[in-house]
């Protein structure tokens, strides 16, 4: 028990943390709840550091300390502190502040458990824990486009839960046990295995936006709050994705679920793009576009268990994500949320544009950037596993991508420069630890990657 314990203090701390803030809450200081997430996270990613390289198990194999879930905790962790610097400019001064940040907190908990679940249980409460922060969060501005948002993605959660949870009844009747590594033993069922992942990737397909479970998304992201939206795009969603992948690592292959993750893929990256293309406001437009990376990430979830690149590239990739869409969603919450707004900021800024340019051009994959190296992981992993097309198909829809940020692009420096109010303090620290994140994860992991070539040919 001191063991499994010992190895989930950061869980442990940030639950702490998410209940102390609330306290603060109560007792009317909402400064005092700041400063106790923030300093609670800090200290929960200074704690994950010591547990990298950890391959193990807890509470008898039901959660995972591996690479996953320590690196999950890594990005995650500092990714909720951006979304709460994001937050504050929302929410500061407003009735329910501290509870904000206190919910940030809860719902990271969820995706944590989630991205180290090694029972399906823990699928259900990580699932549980983010849906009910995440509703609340979404409906928290108490406005109608808020609070209808915030009933789509709760009634679709509702439906999508319900599935998942009654396609785990058949794995649970298969293989007698409710733990992941026990999955293997329904290699002669496969009905079995085939119903119980299809409803998993209903449950996990929501929370990670894939379609055709993404109809939340785009309303939920436009009627919220523009910091939950960007909270949204990335915490809940990597952490369903890394519960994805812990999935497959114990599902009988001859079953044929990498078919559906391929064609998931696909419908995913090509529709969202598409729908981005014709989009006005710019909260919808990135809100599509976090679909289609969506899609990107099961290229390494497809070839996890067959492929050594496959779980690095679904990290790499994930903390690239983290970086580049936070920086998208801080520079459009300081300038505004339609096309229009973003008239001449490329003159009127020209940090900012900067940093806007390297945003987007990191979510189509341009080198040097680190959504480029993402996806080079990516790709390679797919091909790795024989699934050459699948790699075509994802760089036709890069292709397809950089029409769509250019709509962003193009006006920021064709248009002529308009007044644009200041970046706040807060927004102005979530943009360049970002931008230097996007910029520093790139050219560090392609020095990395020539490195290992050069070694290899050596």
């Amino acid at each position: 028990m001191g063991r499994d314990l010992a190895l989930l203090i950061p869980e442990i701390v940030v639950l702490l943390t998410a209940v102390g803030a609330l306290v603060a809450e109560m007792l009317r200081r909402p400064q005092i709840a700041l400063l106790v997430a923030v300093s609670g996270l800090i200290v929960a990613t200074g704690l994950t550091v010591s547990l990298i390289g950890e391959d193990t198990t807890v509470f008898g194999g039901s959660f995972r300390v591996d690479d996953l879930s320590v690196w999950a905790k890594l990005i995650l962790l500092p990714a909720t502190i951006l979304a709460i610097f994001l937050a504050r400019v929302d929410v500061r001064g407003t009735v329910r502040e501290g509870t904000v940040y206190s919910l940030l907190c809860f719902a990271t908990i969820g995706a944590l458990v989630l991205a180290g679940a090694g029972d399906t249980m823990f699928l259900v409460l990580g699932t549980l824990l983010t849906g009910l922060a995440t509703f609340a969060l979404v409906a928290y501005p108490d406005t109608d486009p808020a609070t209808e948002a915030a009933m789509k993605f709760f009634v679709f959660a509702s439906v999508t839960g319900a599935i998942m949870i009654f396609g785990l009844s058949y794995w649970f009747g298969a293989a007698g046990s409710t733990l992941l590594a026990d999955l293997p033993g329904m290699d002669t069922m496969p009905m079995a295995v085939l119903l119980g992942f299809v409803a998993v990737v209903v449950g996990l397909g929501y929370k990670a936006s894939l379609v055709p479970f993404h109809f939340w998304a785009p309303d939920a992201y436009e009627g919220g709050p523009l910091s939950i939206a960007a909270y949204l795009s990335v915490v809940p969603k990597i952490g369903a994705l890394f519960a994805l992948a812990q999935v497959v690592r114990d599902l009988p292959p001859e079953s044929g679920w990498t078919a559906i993750i391929a064609g998931l893929a696909v419908l995913t990256m090509t529709y969202g793009y598409l729908a981005a293309l014709v989009q006005d406001n710019v909260v919808r437009l990135l809100a599509y576009s976090s679909i289609a990376q969506s899609g990107y990430f099961l290229l390494g979830i497809l070839a996890v268990g067959a492929s050594e690149l496959a779980l690095p590239s679904i990290i790499l990739f994930a903390a690239a994500y983290a970086a580049m869409n936070l920086g998208a969603f801080a520079v459009a919450a300081n300038i505004g949320r339609t096309l229009n707004d973003f008239d001449g900021l490329g003159r009127a800024q020209p940090l900012i544009g900067i940093a806007m340019v390297v945003f987007l051009l990191s979510l189509v994959g341009i080198p040097p950037l680190a959504g480029f190296v993402g996806k080079f992981l990516l790709f390679a992993a797919v091909i790795d596993v024989q699934f050459t097309w699948l790699a075509v198909v994802a760089i036709a829809n890069s292709v397809l991508s950089l029409a769509v940020y250019l709509r962003i692009v193009v006006p920021m420096y064709q248009q002529a420069a308009t007044e644009f109010a200041p970046v706040g303090k807060a927004l102005g620290t979530v943009v360049v630890t970002t931008f230097a994140a996007t910029l520093i994860l790139g050219l560090a992991a392609q020095f990395f990657l020539l490195g290992l070539v050069a070694w290899s040919s050596s």
